[in-house]
């Protein structure tokens, strides 16, 4: 029955996850509720997530452009500091500390799901030139923040690669695929060598994310933008209010 429920919660993390983003709001909520320790699950969640990050760069690898003053090679490096250190935080915080956190994180990821619109809108109408040093903090902030806990970072990365001048939201996309690749297989990696990943659970979770990813995919095209964001959002909502009662 619990490998039931994660793996279920994976099939439609991944639908989600194809669609807007938003699948950590089912996959860890799901490991906790089946024992999963939250350090370890949220480690876990990261994981399955894996392949479908990589599998979103080679899809729009033609796409992938360095940001105005950036090296591709700088992104992946700001990637790779920025996972391994938040990677490494979230194996010093103990399980009691991260359960008290973790309402406050799944608010704030629901706050950047509801807000994304606008915080693009209103980065794109004050900055129409590239700026440097602002985007770069911002690429290593959120690899930091997507190493410690993945909830909405691609909201913000879209945000840090804005502010480095980057206009067309599909190159803006396909940069925030390489850099949620980079620091995921970072990431994961320094799970691995802290025993933090439940390893049972990651592979039929992991399938199982694929292949709601590629039923996403084709759902995606049918329903507005705005249906699945609020969609998104709701749950979220809900899953934020049931941690911060727990």
């Amino acid at each position: 029955m619990d490998l039931l429920i994660v793996v279920a919660a994976a099939l439609c993390g991944g639908v989600i996850n194809a669609l807007a983003g938003g699948g950590s709001f089912l996959t860890l909520p799901a490991l906790v509720f089946v024992g999963v320790p939250p350090v370890m699950a949220n480690a876990t969640g990261t994981t399955t997530l894996l392949p479908g990050y990589l599998a979103s760069v080679w899809g729009s690898r033609d796409l992938i452009r360095a940001p105005r003053g950036m090296t591709l090679l700088a992104v992946i490096v700001l990637g790779a500091l920025g996972g391994s250190l938040g990677a490494s935080l979230l194996l010093l915080t103990p399980n009691e500390a991260f359960s008290a956190i973790l309402p406050w994180l799944l608010l704030f990821a629901t706050g950047l799901f509801a807000l994304g619109p606008r915080i693009h809108r209103a980065l794109s109408s004050r900055f129409t030139h590239g700026h440097g040093l602002p985007g770069r903090l911002g690429v290593l902030a959120v690899s930091i923040y997507g190493g410690y806990f993945a909830g909405g970072m691609g909201i913000v990365m879209l945000a840090a690669f804005r502010l480095l001048g980057v206009d067309d939201l599909s190159l803006a996309n396909a940069l925030k695929n390489l850099l949620s690749a980079v620091l995921t297989v970072i990431a994961v990696t320094v799970y691995a060598i802290g025993g933090a990943i439940a390893w049972s659970e990651v592979l039929p979770m992991a399938i199982a994310a694929s292949i709601g990813g590629m039923a996403g995919a084709k759902i995606g095209r049918r329903l507005p933008p705005a249906v699945l964001r609020a969609g998104i959002v709701a749950v979220g909502v809900v899953t934020t209010v049931l941690f911060f009662l727990d």
